[in-house]
């Protein structure tokens, strides 16, 4: 009887050896045996083939595609094109998976068939002092667990980790697969997916180890710079306005300083017609920045209801303030502002 795994690992490498083989023993090392390991090689020069050809030797559910040196993006699709489980399980070449993840998430979306995508928590792999924002980006996606925070949070950054997301191999036949761009492509796939009405969960028990090495992609590819993340989303979040908002309301945003105007303008350019500023340094306050438009203190906003708010100050402590000097005045989060920054 032909083997039918329960789920297809998904694991694009370049150049990759020096952490690829604990990656993938901690996938031979999993609770849930029913799996498949598509590993593709995109074109590696250093010791990724001797690697796999050592594990291919010993272990028949990996399964190894090659290709010429293209990208991470078509690396994935490629794997996606191969993978013949129902579920896709992500891995990355420098991560390791606990001995359960598998099982876990596998069971998590047969009970919720609600749900297309599931998360983890993660452990941070790396030097919580020397890399403190990415330690700080990790407590963040740790703390969105149910669908509806995920959902609401998703224009402040990706809320989810790449490498430890597991989804129903339909959603790319429905919605595409990963895209070429200017833009980190998780965060473009979570977005689209999302816009399509795709909902997405949270295991909340720690199931993947996701390292952060130096030559980690998000660290040294301009498509994982800020600026980036700003461009992506701003399609996005103009298309969200415009659905949720009905009536329109004059769009707000809090924070006047030159980066949060620069940002801003992206969304400006996607249609968004930007009404006024909103920040607490009083030397803004009745000031006209970015193109003539009013700044005002928090205090001078009219009722909830009349406008819409978007957070956009990029420090987390001052979207904090904002989102609770807001929640303190009877500001809801996603009726009457929302945090995208």
């Amino acid at each position: 009887m032909p083997f039918a795994p329960r789920v297809s690992v998904v694991l694009p490498v370049f150049n990759g050896h020096q952490t690829l083989g604990k990656a993938l023993d901690s996938i031979r090392n999993q609770t849930l045996q029913e799996w498949e390991l598509v590993v593709v090689d995109d074109g590696s020069t250093d010791g990724t083939a001797e690697t796999l050809a050592f594990y291919q030797a010993r272990e028949p559910r990996l399964r190894l595609v090659r290709q010429p040196h293209t990208g991470i993006v078509a690396a994935l699709n490629a794997g996606l094109k191969a993978a013949q489980a129902r579920l896709i399980a992500r891995m990355d070449a420098d991560d390791e998976a606990f001995p359960d993840r598998l099982e876990m998430q596998a069971d998590f979306l047969d009970r919720h068939p609600d749900i297309g995508v599931a998360g983890c928590l993660v452990e941070f792999g790396g030097c919580a002092m020397r890399a403190a924002g990415y330690a700080l980006h990790v407590d963040w996606v740790n703390s969105l667990l149910s669908p509806e925070s995920i959902e609401i949070n998703r224009f402040v950054e990706a809320p989810l980790a790449h490498p430890s997301v597991m989804f129903r191999a339909e959603l790319p036949e429905r919605h595409g697969g990963y895209r070429e761009g200017p833009f980190p492509e998780d965060y473009e796939l979570w977005l689209r997916w999302m816009e399509a009405g795709v909902k997405f969960g949270k295991v909340n028990r720690t199931l993947l180890r996701w390292n952060d090495p130096p030559q980690r992609l998000s660290r040294a590819d301009a498509r994982y710079s800020t600026e980036a993340f700003y461009r992506c989303k701003a399609g996005y979040l103009a298309r969200w306005l415009r659905a949720h908002l009905a009536p329109p309301r004059p769009i707000w945003i809090w924070g006047a300083g030159r980066p949060t105007r620069k940002r801003a303008e992206w969304l400006a350019s996607h249609g968004v017609s930007i009404a006024g500023y909103v920040d607490i340094d009083p030397r803004k306050q009745g000031r006209r920045l970015g193109g003539g438009r009013e700044v005002v203190a928090p205090e001078d906003l009219p009722p909830a209801g009349e406008i819409f708010v978007l957070g956009y100050v990029g420090k987390r402590a001052a979207r904090s303030l904002a989102r609770n000097l807001l929640a303190a005045r009877g500001w809801l989060e996603g009726r009457d502002f929302l945090m995208a920054a």
